[in-house]
């Protein structure tokens, strides 16, 4: 497993991952545009990607302007192997080394993803009107370091 910053022509691999998992899956395929995910990368946020044998098989992107994980999503056949442990951890760590004081995310409840951040110390603040569950992470860095 090799973990990398996530670029424009990543893209695509993405959206091939994106598309693959078993939950949270989009309604509507269209709703996500190779132009949403190059806002992200290049003006709004920052993304990874974790390569296995050149092939992408996880990414995160996180929404800076928004402080909201705006995904985190591995391939059905890499699931179970840390690597959405380490995506995670690595675009926490980023974001709160930069002062970001917390982190949003939605996630559809009963999912593994749910259980996933409820377990990586991610809090329940309330539900959006299609039933996502909204998750909030405070950074705690400066209590971790006094």
């Amino acid at each position: 497993m090799f973990f990398r910053e996530a670029k424009t022509n990543d893209i695509e691999k993405m959206h091939e991952v994106r598309m693959a998992v078993q939950e949270n899956k989009l309604s509507d395929p269209t709703l996500i545009k190779p132009e949403d995910y190059t806002l992200l990368l290049t003006e709004r946020g920052k993304g990874w990607v974790c390569e296995v044998e050149g092939e992408i098989g996880g990414f995160a992107v996180v929404d800076l302007q928004e402080a909201k994980v705006w995904a985190l999503f591995v391939k059905p056949d890499q699931e179970g192997n840390f690597m959405g442990r380490m995506l995670h951890d690595m675009l926490v760590s980023w974001c709160f080394s930069r002062g970001i004081p917390k982190l949003t995310l939605t996630t559809a409840p009963n999912t593994r993803a749910e259980k996933f951040y409820l377990k990586s110390g991610w809090q329940q603040i309330g539900n959006k009107p299609n039933g996502e569950i909204i998750f909030e992470l405070e950074n705690n860095l400066e209590d971790l370091l006094t």
